[in-house]
């Protein structure tokens, strides 16, 4: 494996490309875009021109942290030029009394030149977040990061939610038949239709190792690449693994340290068969395999 340092993007969270759009967002909404194909090399004091700037639809009511963030393939009008972008609440309600633990949410997105917006269309919820046979360690004990991660195998059509179980020493990956946005019923908070995926939507599940603090994820050919760690955090450090869904085992472990990205890291996604890295600072890198 390799990583070629090749812009600064806008710091952030995960984020998601599609056709030639690099998407890239914060946990407060914000959303910047960059097209992939006017960005070249730079100096690692250069940054790369945005092409657009958004936040994301009803942000105030309801804000995902958009620790992982990718599209699907449904469109939401025939006519749209984006299928629906998902992004997921992680932990940013985690301190209320509704911390929305496997929430998912899912937006319209639209352009008109350099303009872009956003439409909140559906929720995505894991229904089963207290079970202790499923998603939480025990009745007595819960994860560190609750809240779950996730990512969509767009060739299959499957969602994809996991999430840490330290006692375990696993991350239980859980796989789902992907909600169409027709689906669900009106949720009473946001007022649009809410898909609550239920122990009996499983289309199985599976442990592998353990994730230390997840970050953002993707899916490319039945695989996937999921980011975790810190900086400069003891027994946390960044790394990428890649899970292959047919085996159910951990094929990939990357200590991104040793390959000269000692920063948190936040961003993974494809733009064809080329894999893009970012940091939480916005150091964009190419990863050859």
């Amino acid at each position: 494996m390799k990583l070629s340092f090749v812009t600064n993007i806008v710091g952030g969270q995960d984020g998601a490309i599609f056709g030639k759009y690099l998407f890239r967002i914060e946990n407060n909404g914000e959303v910047t875009v960059y097209d992939l194909e006017k960005i070249k090399p730079t100096s690692e004091e250069e940054r790369a021109e945005r092409i657009g700037f958004f936040t994301l639809d009803r942000r105030e009511e309801i804000c995902p942290h958009s620790n992982s963030v990718m599209f699907g393939t449904e469109y939401f009008s025939p006519d749209d030029e984006f299928p629906l972008l998902y992004s997921n609440i992680y932990n940013n309600y985690a301190k209320t009394d509704s911390p929305l633990k496997g929430v998912c949410c899912v937006y319209r997105i639209q352009r008109n030149g350099c303009e872009f917006t956003s439409t909140l269309v559906q929720l995505i919820e894991i229904g089963f977040v207290n079970d202790p046979s499923l998603w939480r360690m025990s009745a007595e004990e819960e994860s560190k990061r609750p809240y779950g991660n996730f990512t969509i195998d767009k060739e299959k059509g499957i969602y994809y939610a996991f999430v840490m179980r330290e006692s375990a020493e696993g991350t239980r990956y859980f796989a789902f038949d992907l909600p169409k946005v027709s689906e669900g019923e009106p949720d009473e908070r946001s007022g649009v239709r809410k898909a609550v995926l239920t122990p009996e939507d499983i289309k199985e599940y599976f442990d592998c190792e353990h994730h230390i603090f997840m970050q953002g994820a993707c899916c490319h050919r039945s695989m996937i690449y999921s980011l975790e760690g810190f900086t400069n955090r003891e027994g946390k450090p960044p790394v990428l693994r890649v899970i292959d869904t047919a085996a159910k085992r951990q094929v990939l472990y990357a200590d991104l340290r040793e390959y000269g990205s000692p920063i948190e890291p936040e961003f993974i996604d494809f733009y064809g068969e080329v894999c893009y890295f970012a940091d939480v600072h916005g150091k964009l890198f190419r990863i050859d395999f």
